[in-house]
């Protein structure tokens, strides 16, 4: 879907507000507050648009309220167009490209797209554990290249680079959370809230995996030391893969991921990894032409709007004080840290 075709389908405002309200409302309104699903809405030329009240508790509310969008005064059309870049990008967008596409001030567009990331981590909560074979690796993000100049620049441990945990399930989800290092007491919570204790587990030598093995139907290595990056089935390279879009995206779009941040950005990456579904289709080019081979193909942009927008009530993104987000409640059970 083009821009074009997004246009034509969310021609006005009561189109945008309509398909918030089909995501978010399926059966119909449900009360925010008291979570009543009998109201009616409040028309009027004093009446905000969407406005409805609860016939339980009578307290008034919209589609937007107790969700990231409360109280926005950006219109639908402007959040969709923000979806729309952040969502079909490869690696992300900045905070200054979607200012100027949208025409508003870059800690607006910031505050947007942390926003939208905040709507990804709520999905990627609801995701359940991860089963059949998983790939676990960890990954040090940020600080300078490792070759610079002729000179040799000291590698993850060690370093003040932050971590990053990755469970990937083949053909499947990928769960990434920050650690605080690659240590035994930060993997081993991170892989048993995400990870079926009934997975085949695929890893690097690290010994940190061996110790994990046990709680495990099975557990297989590669020994990238001895240069052995896959033996058959046995390999890491999708959960590798995933940090290399997560590289990509540090790299080429954003250049700088604070720790206070990291969560939202790795969560952002494995949302947009997430919005692919496995798909059989036979070759057409190659030596390999005619055979069927399992690709990863997108979801419809639409379904993609409706999972950043599905688990939306009941948290929220506000300014602090001093420029910065807070999320309520809470974001630590969230994130799972």
């Amino acid at each position: 879907m083009n821009v074009e075709h997004l246009r034509q389908r969310f021609p006005d405002e009561q189109s945008c507000r309509r398909f918030f309200e089909t995501v978010l409302w399926p059966d119909g309104p449900v009360c925010p507050h008291c979570h009543g699903q009998k109201s009616w809405r409040i028309d009027g030329e004093s009446a905000r648009d969407g406005l409805l009240e609860c016939a339980t508790c009578r307290q008034q509310f919209t589609v937007t309220t107790k969700t990231p969008f409360h109280a926005t005064k950006l219109t639908l059309w402007m959040w969709i167009q923000a979806m729309y870049s952040l969502v079909n990008s490869s690696k992300g967008v900045s905070s200054v490209y979607v200012a100027n596409w949208l025409g508003v001030s870059q800690k607006t567009a910031w505050r947007m797209l942390h926003v939208l990331r905040l709507l990804m981590a709520t999905y990627q909560h609801s995701i359940p554990k991860l089963s059949g074979i998983v790939e676990l690796d960890e990954k040090y993000i940020g600080g300078k290249p490792r070759y610079q100049h002729g000179v040799k620049h000291k590698r993850g441990r060690g370093t003040a680079k932050s971590c990053v945990a990755t469970a990937v399930q083949r053909q499947g989800p990928v769960k990434a959370a920050p650690v605080v290092n690659d240590s035994l007491k930060q993997i081993k919570p991170f892989v048993e809230q995400r990870v079926s204790s009934q997975a085949h587990l695929m890893t690097d030598e690290h010994s940190v995996y061996r110790l994990l093995a046990p709680g495990f139907a099975d557990h297989q290595a590669v020994s990238h030391g001895k240069k052995e990056f896959a033996r058959g089935p046995v390999h890491n390279n999708t959960a590798e893969s995933f940090h290399a879009t997560l590289e990509r995206a540090l790299q080429g779009v954003y250049h700088y991921m604070s720790k206070l941040h990291l969560s939202l950005y790795t969560t952002e990456a494995a949302f947009r990894w997430n919005q692919r579904r496995p798909v059989e289709k036979t070759l057409t080019r190659g030596h390999n032409k005619g055979q069927n081979r399992i690709v990863m193909e997108r979801l419809p942009l639409l379904d993609q709007f409706a999972n950043l927008l599905r688990y939306a009530t009941g948290t929220q993104l506000r300014r602090s004080s001093n420029g910065g987000i807070n999320i309520l409640p809470n974001p630590l059970p969230l994130f799972g840290l």
